[in-house]
């Protein structure tokens, strides 16, 4: 077996995840570069690598610059520097691993399309979810007509409070302007599940939502700028900064703290005085949505909902089919011991299946991280890119999705996707001039 050639542009969490997981498969893979401007992180990885031979960079164009060094590069830069590393990486010869969004703008998620059909280069989207047991069970029961013809489908995602803290409040994908809406930074997995489950493709979407409770008019009372600053609430306060320190150091903290095992409480207490995490959630120049909903109309007339809120915990999906119905998510796994219930219309038999890797379905990604890197190998070495399970083709139009209902929600109209298909820069996510709040609605 010839093993991949891995490298990487930007060496953060989701980059660490993808190369410690390939780092476990050493007959499918050799790490042998990687590029971060934070000289920790290139550390990090060639730590990874155990590769004598691995080189590190300081920027994408460091090591575009000389010749190809690896089968496939690995872009997990912040979504607005996706698109000029990944366009020069396949003009360089690379295949490419890609971390969602593609883009946060529609136009270069076009682009791409029509770079790698030129180029003819293999790009595979970290949608991980399709590389899961549990939706690929889902995909199968499905696939099986046990549900018959799909009629309705409603999805739901519980992001957490704390996780909406940190990665959308405090941190990197906050600010819509400098990043993402939470529809496509975050509900880009959630788009495409839906859009994959249901076979068929999106003609219109609605959508409403804002930032509601993440707000300067929410600050407890005498709340300062900061949690280390001596919050009158901080000991009772869920989001208190300070539990970096403590209950969220391994999970949260390690992700960007590059010192975070080994860090004194001391030591993260002052770096959290001066950094974006050390911030009271109420206080934040935050304007990503805490919650919204999305209604979608799909060829055939199948209808589907889907809602995020920062107030729930775990994904949820209920599919209504001619024969029958498919109910999961945690509410059903923590009340029945099953990650997933049909019942028949007919009979009124009811099939639980309890997966095997039901534990993963703990984590953020369900086990498809690991998913993932798996198959990885196998996708790469495809010759019809078209056979690939998650293809930047088969990808663009879940994110058409995403942006049609953030143009919906920021506009208060339904929009048609085939208009938006032919007019592609009509969807670039404006700069909003209200911190997404709810748009006034005319009637």
């Amino acid at each position: 077996m010839k093993r991949l050639k891995l490298a990487a542009i930007g060496c953060g969490a989701r980059a660490q995840t993808y190369l410690s997981l390939a780092a476990q498969m050493p007959q499918k893979y050799e790490i042998v570069a990687a590029a971060d401007p934070v000289p920790e992180r290139v550390e990090k990885i060639k730590a990874l690598a155990d590769n004598p031979d691995f080189r590190g960079y300081s920027s994408a164009a460091a090591i575009l610059a000389g010749d190809k060094l690896a089968d496939v590069m690995i872009i997990a830069t912040q979504d607005r520097f996706h698109f000029e590393p990944c366009k020069l990486a396949m003009e360089k010869g690379y295949d490419i691993l890609l971390e969602k969004p593609i883009s946060p703008d529609l136009s270069e998620v076009h682009q791409l399309q029509k770079i790698t059909r030129q180029l003819q280069r293999r790009v595979v989207v970290c949608h991980v979810l399709r590389y899961t047991e549990f939706y690929g069970k889902v995909k199968e029961i499905i696939d099986s007509g046990v549900l018959g013809n799909i009629i309705t489908l409603n999805a739901s995602e519980g992001v957490l409070p704390w996780h909406q803290a940190h990665s959308y409040v405090r941190g990197h994908w906050a600010n819509v302007e400098k990043g993402s809406p939470m529809i496509v930074a975050k509900s880009s997995h959630d788009m495409d599940i839906i859009h994959w489950l249901i076979g068929e493709r999106c003609t219109a979407i609605s959508s409403f939502g804002a930032l509601t409770y993440f707000t300067p008019e929410n600050a407890p009372a005498g709340a300062p700028e900061r949690c280390t600053d001596g919050c009158p609430i901080g000991d009772h306060c869920m989001y208190n900064a300070k539990l970096y320190a403590g209950v969220h150091r391994h999970e949260w903290l390690s992700l960007i703290y590059d010192r975070a095992r080994a860090a004194s409480d001391e030591e993260v207490y002052q770096w959290l005085k001066t950094g974006p995490w050390g911030r009271c959630v109420y206080r934040c120049d935050n304007t990503a949505v805490d919650h919204q909903v999305v209604s979608m109309q799909f060829k055939g007339n199948i209808t589907a909902t889907f809602t995020m809120t920062a107030f729930e915990h775990e994904r949820h999906l209920d599919i209504f089919g001619t024969e029958g119905i498919l109910k999961s998510g945690k509410f059903y796994k923590d009340q029945t011991g099953a990650d997933i219930i049909v019942t028949r219309h007919d009979s009124g038999e009811v099939t639980r299946y309890r997966l095997d890797s039901s534990d993963d379905l703990n984590d953020g990604h369900y086990g498809g991280d690991k998913g993932l890197m798996t198959a990885l190998y196998d996708e790469m070495n495809k010759t019809d890119t078209g056979e690939m399970h998650t293809s930047l083709s088969s990808s663009v139009h879940g994110h058409e999705m995403a942006f049609a209902a953030e143009k919906a929600r920021l506009e208060n109209r339904v929009v048609q996707l085939q208009q938006m298909k032919r007019s592609p820069s009509s969807m670039r996510i404006i700069k909003l001039s209200e911190r997404n709040r709810a748009p006034k609605c005319e009637y």
